[in-house]
């Protein structure tokens, strides 16, 4: 996360796509999620700064038909109960059938076999436009192991891109991989995306924040792999544009100023300052 724009183009760097960001703003697209109480306003508040419309919708009696609304469905197991995920296959399945793309960020998977299960029965009944998580969360899921402390990762983990291509190609979906330079694949493409700033890693929920910038994303390109790396090009350039604010004393003024710097995000900002990269 320390190159600049330059440098990083001249290992290979390049733009994925061009108009992503503009396209969120003029369309405004609805997002629904079924997310964890911990950052619930915090995916709502980035979701709208980014120029999606948020909704939190949790009721079995009700996901369908919000689902049915929305350009994209964000789904987070960060604190789960099992009327929760019943909730979310009822959502899954009804945007399934109306081609809307899912999101899936697999809170913690590995921590608890609640959290285990619960994840793996979505995948198995809910396809997914999108998985992401962090290294441990996505090497536990493509059955490669891992070690989670709550919900952080822990430990090294090496052949990650293998792994998350495997995964990809199983659950037929793109695989986000989060950390220092987030990795992206559908099983065929690789990209890595380097934009961010440390901060990011101090203020509790920007994980959650990163999967709803991405259904905004999903929610007006088809293409899930390019939504889904530009969706971590914006989120991580907005962290560093926040970064750079004169009055940044800490994780707090920064989580104020991320909402500040994602709001005032441009499309050429995003064009010039996009740390992004092909591998395949």
């Amino acid at each position: 996360m320390g190159w600049n724009t330059q440098e990083y183009k001249e290992k290979g760097g390049s733009a994925m796509t061009e108009g992503l960001l503009w396209k969120v703003r003029e369309m405004k697209p609805l997002v629904h999620h079924i997310t964890n109480n911990v950052t619930v306003g915090d995916c709502a508040s980035i979701t709208l700064s980014m120029g999606g419309l948020p909704v939190m919708a949790y009721a079995a009696e009700e996901v369908g038909q919000m689902a049915a609304a929305a350009g994209a469905l964000v789904l987070n197991i960060g604190t789960l109960s099992l009327p929760q995920v019943e909730a979310m296959l009822i959502a899954g399945k009804t945007a399934n059938e109306l081609g809307i793309p899912v999101v899936l960020d697999p809170v913690g998977v590995g921590a608890t076999d609640l959290r285990t299960r619960s994840a793996e029965r979505i995948l198995a009944e809910v396809k997914l436009a999108v998985l992401k998580g962090n290294k441990a969360e996505i090497s536990i899921l493509a059955g490669a192991g891992g070690k989670i402390r709550g919900v952080e990762s822990v430990g090294e983990y090496e052949n990650m891109e293998r792994v998350a291509r495997s995964l990809a190609l199983r659950e037929n979906c793109v695989v986000a991989v989060t950390g220092r330079e987030d990795l992206v694949t559908d099983g065929r493409r690789v990209a890595l995306v380097a934009n961010g700033h440390p901060l990011m890693g101090a203020v509790v929920g920007t994980g959650c924040m990163a999967a709803s910038v991405i259904g905004c994303f999903c929610g007006i390109e088809k293409d899930a792999f390019s939504a889904c790396v530009d969706a971590l090009a914006a989120f991580g350039l907005a962290g560093e544009i926040a970064a750079r604010a004169p009055h940044i004393k800490g994780p707090g003024t920064f989580k104020a100023a991320l909402f500040d710097a994602a709001a005032g995000l441009s499309q050429q900002q995003l064009d010039e300052g996009r740390k992004t990269r092909v591998l395949s």
